[in-house]
């Protein structure tokens, strides 16, 4: 068997399942599985600037390190308008309307090319303030104002390949952006120390030859990803006549998308707060601590991308009228979410301590790290639950309901419970208030679900839009 029938008995293509008929489990998880492997190529961009840097020198690691939070921000700023297609695209698609599919995507490719112009020119000027403001040294505060510079010119190579990811998989396609993703991160991978290390006919650029790296690698995929698009060679179509902007349907698009803004806006600030709740504690619990969110970030890649899933399952039923399946769909990714990842739970509750002795050899930061996933992981279940209905609202368009939900768990609930929590309990205090907060967010979003406030989805404006600039054009 060949290695390309191997990787079609794993990876199938939107012709082989459907999503607005027919079985949940089998078309969910094809529709996921892609986007957990793709996730994994994204965190190996990273690991390979943090390889390489950190063989090149301590300064240039650390820049990295403040560098990363700032490209998460800047890309989340313009984070709503990827969701905004992806669920105009996934309704219509399941509505079967091509036409307007094609159109919702043209929209968000062009109104995202603006968005990330204004984010990177601005992010050109303010980065070198920002990354003093967080905190950098004189020694590192150059390398990283330099990285975050070139990434700002080149974050519309970043954003045009996102957007072509959140499109195909509106569609319902989630391998052929996974096989541009490990394109990209093998050019990323080869170029690194290169660029950083000046080898062959390539100059030394430290810390900026990653980035350099990193923009090249993203517009090569962003170029295969929109010709993709373009010659309409894997069904979503867009054209060049459709790319006028239509600011009446930039108004719905934004209606949906500012509110996932501020959800993943609203998560980089909440990570960056409790932080600094952290910070008032020895460097020991900070290193635990940050030993920790590493292991379980890569634990909830599978729930990420089930929840992706069912965003795009949700789009395509509310579009085919499906109302019922929807919510089938929903409480079927909460169950197994719940399930897998508490077996998870379980399995790091059981081996903290060797998974935390991997990344530290200090008997002190082994025992926060410890203490810390022992706190965490009995609640990893509830988490996936919170993901799953949250994909559902933003699936339906309601994306201002994930968003509340992502606050209320975060800002009021889990922020203020660590804050109090650690002053009698000192760092456990902090630790609590995760699984405190964990829990409450997925009663909050299963309660919220059963409300039916998402059954209230409705894509007339959008057919109404789509339909008179599809007149106009056509004219």
């Amino acid at each position: 068997m060949s290695i390309r029938d191997r990787l079609g008995n794993v990876f199938k293509t939107r012709e082989e399942f459907d999503l607005t008929s027919g079985g949940i489990a089998r078309p969910l998880f094809y529709l996921s599985l892609p986007i957990v492997v793709t996730n994994l190529l994204q965190t190996a961009y990273n690991l390979t600037d943090t390889f390489w840097l950190g063989q090149y020198s301590t300064n240039a690691l650390a820049a990295i390190s403040f560098a990363f939070p700032m490209v998460f921000l800047l890309i989340a700023l313009g984070m709503g308008l990827s969701v905004a297609g992806s669920v105009l695209v996934a309704q219509h698609t399941g509505a079967d309307e091509q036409q307007q599919a094609g159109y919702a995507a043209s929209q968000t490719v062009v109104f995202s090319v603006v968005a990330a112009l204004m984010i990177g020119g601005g992010g050109y000027f303010l980065v070198g303030d920002l990354l003093a403001l967080l905190g950098a040294s004189p020694a590192v505060l150059p390398l990283a104002t330099s990285y975050m510079r070139i990434i700002s010119l080149g974050l519309v190579f970043m954003f045009g390949f996102w957007i072509f990811v959140a499109l195909m998989r509106g569609y319902g396609d989630t391998v052929t952006p996974m096989l541009v993703m490990f394109g990209s991160v093998a050019i990323n991978i080869v170029l690194d120390p290169f660029l950083i290390f000046g080898w062959g006919p390539f100059p030394r650029l430290g810390v900026a030859g990653a980035a350099y790296a990193t923009i090249f690698a993203r517009m090569l995929a962003m170029v295969v990803g929109l010709s993709i698009l373009i010659h309409g060679s894997h069904g979503l179509q867009i054209r060049l006549e459709q790319m006028i902007p239509n600011l009446s349907y930039l108004r719905k698009m934004l209606r949906i998308g500012v509110p996932a803004s501020v959800e993943v806006t609203g998560r980089a600030l909440s990570v960056n707060l409790l932080l600094i709740i952290v910070g008032l504690f020895p460097t020991t619990v900070v290193a635990g601590y940050g030993i920790g969110v590493r292991v379980f970030s890569v634990i909830f890649l599978p729930a990420i991308a089930v929840a992706r899933g069912v965003e795009t399952m949700t789009g395509q039923n509310i579009g085919a009228d499906e109302r019922d399946r929807v919510a089938a769909t929903n409480d079927f990714a909460a169950r197994a979410m719940f399930l897998i990842l508490g077996a998870m739970g379980i399995v790091v509750w059981l081996s903290a301590r060797p998974v935390v002795a991997v990344f530290t050899t200090n008997p002190a930061v082994t025992d926060v790290g410890v203490t810390f996933l022992q706190y965490v992981a009995p609640t990893f279940g509830f988490i996936g639950v919170v993901r799953a209905y949250t994909g559902g609202f933003r699936g339906a368009g309601k994306t201002l309901t994930a968003a509340v939900i992502s606050v209320l768990m975060l800002g009021v609930i889990r922020l203020p419970v660590a804050w109090f929590a650690s002053r009698p309990f000192g760092a456990e205090g902090i630790w609590l208030s995760f699984a405190v907060s964990n829990v409450t967010g997925a009663v909050i979003a299963f309660l919220w679900f059963r409300r039916g406030t998402w059954r209230e989805a409705d894509l007339t404006d959008e057919r109404q839009h789509a339909d008179s600039a599809q007149s106009a054009v056509n004219d």
